[in-house]
């Protein structure tokens, strides 16, 4: 019983010493990162941590090249076991008639160990052992893995090391795409690969690669013209050292992939192509020292990334070309606008052409201003976003709530917003956070693709539009839970609606026709100090992105977002035309009568109305607020009441009637704008709203000036009249400080403190407001 027990462990131990004999992992080398376009071809590849271009797991072997290397190297690979005794008596046989060692008798499955085992001096006991483990390695492992490891670890000359990196750096292509007389090169090359390789001792190289064509066409792998033209082929005089034309993505895969082989969804030709753009339009920027730009293309059905341009060439030292611009955080701009306008749409607070006003403004110690440096009094709400108006979306950011749209911007995909919502305040909407190239294009495309999945699902969307982007084939997006998205489909429709059909300011327009003819909404931004250009554009297939500037953030004249970018925006769109038309989700919208000049819910007494569709959440908005019943004489020249009227010689008519402040830009610009008729000379009596304050508004603290010496400056006050011909007469309690007219500005010396200032005009119509002065220093 002991001897059968003791059996049992000698057995045993044996079996599990044989078994765990073998290595495994069997080989311990770094590979190369090499990324993949969609196809499956190369398109960037890193040395490996010992300095060697080496590629694991490819398995794309090609029939010429197995046939080449088992006729070179192993004939009966397919029929022994590891060891092949025949090769083993033939060598010993040659090697003592000769009197030293000139043949190894060694198979491909003992070739694989030694590789395995990095070359170690040929010995007898090394031999042995080469054997056994042979035999161990054909028990785990079949012939064709078998193969493949000897494919991706045999040494080609230099610090190629594979089969797939010598196809590529020979031949520059793939494995299976090699000719008969360059899988039979690489069949012959590690064979000796330190003594001849291209470019060293060719003429022996060839003639060993000839004598094997010849060998396998006497074996019948071809004809006797085929080896005439085998034979004639040169060999390879240089090593091909193709630029990656994903260089920042590879950068990417190093860090995060390293060592692997990384499939990607990349069009490579379009790629191609987004890099020529790129380098093209960098050449010219640069002689207004702008040095980088990216690109990002996606497809919207599949969220697959089919280009990816990180940053431009370098085209001066230290210019940041390494930095990766699309996931950098960078100033906003105005690219923001866009998600605000939908989700007000979705919410019910504005409808497609309700009117907001664009007068100068200050929210608190804030204060923006348009790009332009001009105010259009009132402005239709859609006509803001595609001019990109900052004043209207303040405003709108204000009724909105910017902890509200803090929120809805994380779901929307933005991730770079780490501060509190109080701490961005209203600036939020005109560049106050950081955004990146990848976040922006994740929100506009998840915006179009709502509209998709909206007419493809019934009505729902799934609940990773705003996180769909992938570039990575591994990548897997879970599209199999359904929810309610952070916005609506119709509230998306309107958005890329007004972002393609209404006018762009002049500086736009040219553009205009582009976008049409592509089917592109599109959006252009610019951060604070010229430092960030920003165009990004959709369509129901493709979001591209684009952004240009310094990436040390050194700002430039110039460096705007329709100037700089959108150039290169519509020339990559113009690679990407489709036919294919945004979806109108009609189910989730109604069709309301709008009045025509305020773009409110038409009242009873609005003249003019449109019946347009808007989001069915719009149905609640305010009826038109800009439209009264105004009482005139039979003339309709004069306003009049019943203090000075009798009721049936009154003319009552509805008339649009904006602020006092409003209606001094807007008119500029609308000669069609038609004021409110004066009060007739006895019906005059006070009136509340023929003046209104653009500085300082009511409520605002306001700060003593000084210039750059340290020199306290007055404070610049200004009004806006009905009649600016009128005559108006300014006191700062009760202290008479002087008159103005046509331009009711005044500049005012005043003493910190509380104040009231009181205006009076020639017809006896006055403006009372309260306002603080602070001094800055305090």
């Amino acid at each position: 019983m002991l001897r059968r027990c003791i059996g049992g462990c000698v057995l045993l131990a044996f079996v599990l010493g044989w078994w765990y004999f073998l290595p495994a992992p069997l080989f311990r080398v770094p590979y190369s990162t090499v990324i993949l376009d969609r196809e499956g071809e190369i398109m960037g590849m890193t040395v490996a941590g010992d300095g060697q271009f080496r590629v694991s797991g490819r398995g794309r072997l090609s029939g010429k090249y197995v046939a080449a290397l088992l006729c070179f190297e192993d004939k009966r690979f397919f029929t022994h076991e590891g060891v092949d005794p025949l090769a083993v008596a033939r060598a010993l046989w040659l090697n003592v008639r000769s009197g030293s060692v000139v043949s190894g008798g060694s198979t491909l499955t003992m070739q694989v160990v030694r590789l395995s085992r990095e070359n170690p001096p040929r010995t007898i006991p090394e031999k042995i052992l080469e054997m056994f483990l042979a035999l161990r390695l054909e028990q785990s492992y079949n012939k064709w893995e078998i193969l493949n490891m000897y494919a991706d670890h045999a040494p080609f000359g230099g610090n190629i090391v594979g089969i797939q990196t010598a196809a590529l750096k020979y031949f520059n292509r793939q494995p299976d795409e090699l000719s008969w007389a360059e899988a039979a090169l690489l069949a012959v090359l590690p064979n000796a690969p330190a003594l001849m390789y291209p470019g060293k001792n060719m003429p022996e190289l060839k003639a060993k690669r000839d004598k094997l064509l010849r060998e396998l066409h006497e074996t019948g792998y071809f004809g006797e013209d085929d080896l005439t033209v085998a034979i004639a082929e040169p060999l390879p005089e240089q090593v091909y050292s193709p630029e990656c034309i994903t260089p920042h993505l590879l950068a990417k895969a190093y860090g995060q992939r390293r060592g692997q082989i990384s499939s990607t969804f990349i069009d490579s030709r379009l790629q191609a192509r987004v890099n020529e753009i790129v380098a093209r339009h960098i050449e010219v920027l640069r002689h207004n020292h702008i040095y980088n730009a990216a690109v990002l293309v996606a497809h919207i059905p599949t969220g697959e990334v089919r280009a990816y341009v990180g940053n431009s060439p370098k085209v001066r030292e230290n210019g940041g070309n390494q930095v990766d611009i699309i996931t950098s955080n960078r100033s906003s701009g105005s690219i923001l606008k866009p998600a605000l306008y939908a989700l007000m749409q979705q919410s019910g607070y504005i409808l497609p052409g309700t009117i907001v006003s664009d007068v100068p403004s200050r929210f608190g110690s804030y204060t923006p201003s348009n790009f332009n440096k001009d105010f259009q009094g009132i402005v239709p709400a859609g006509k803001a976003l595609s001019m990109s108006l900052n004043i209207p979306f303040v405003r709108l950011l204000r009724e909105y709530g910017v902890e509200h749209f803090y929120d809805d911007l994380k779901k929307m995909g933005i991730t770079t917003l780490d501060r509190k919502a109080e701490n961005y305040g209203l600036s939020l909407i005109l560049g106050g956070a950081e955004c990146k190239l990848w976040d922006l294009c994740n929100m506009y495309g998840g915006m179009a693709s709502i509209l998709r999945h909206y007419s493809e699902c019934d009505g729902a969307g799934f609940d990773h539009e705003f996180r769909r982007l992938r570039v990575w084939g591994d990548e897997v997006t879970d599209s199999t839970v359904i929810r309610q998205n952070v916005v609506t489909a119709s509230a998306v429709w309107l958005t890329l609606k007004a972002l393609q059909d209404v006018e762009r300011p002049d500086l736009e327009s040219g553009w205009k026709n582009f976008a049409s003819s592509m089917n592109l909404s599109w959006k252009t931004g610019t951060s604070f100090g010229f430092r960030d250009a920003w165009a990004v554009g959709v369509n129901p297939e493709y979001v591209v992105g684009v952004w240009v500037g310094n990436a040390d953030g050194e700002g430039r004249p110039g460096l705007i977002g329709v100037r700089a970018a959108a150039p290169i925006l519509f020339e990559v769109a113009s690679l990407l035309r489709t036919d294919e038309r945004f979806y109108m989700p009609r189910e989730e919208m109604v069709e309301m009568t709008v009045c025509r000049k305020s773009g409110y819910r038409a009242s009873d007494i609005c003249p003019e109305t449109d019946t347009v569709w808007i989001a069915r959440a719009g149905e609640k908005t305010a009826v038109c607020p800009y439209h009264r019943l105004v009482n005139l004489d039979l003339a309709g020249k004069y306003r009049v009441d019943s203090e000075c009227e009798s009721v049936n010689r009154m003319k009552i008519e509805p008339w649009f009637v904006l602020s006092p402040v409003q209606e001094w830009y807007y008119a500029r610009t609308h000669a069609d704008y038609k004021k409110l008729p004066p009060y007739r000379a006895d019906c005059q009596r006070g009136q509340d709203d023929v003046m209104e304050m653009i500085y300082p508004q009511r409520g605002l603290r306001v700060f003593i000036p000084k210039d750059l010496g340290g020199i306290v400056r007055g404070v610049v006050f200004e009004m806006a009249h009905r009649e600016p011909s009128t005559v108006v007469y300014w006191h700062i309690d009760n202290q008479f400080l002087g008159t103005t007219r046509y331009h009711h500005q005044l500049e005012v010396n005043v003493a910190p403190g509380r104040h009231v200032l009181h205006l009076v005009d020639a017809k006896g119509n006055t403006l009372r407001q309260s306002f603080v002065v602070v001094d800055g220093e305090k």
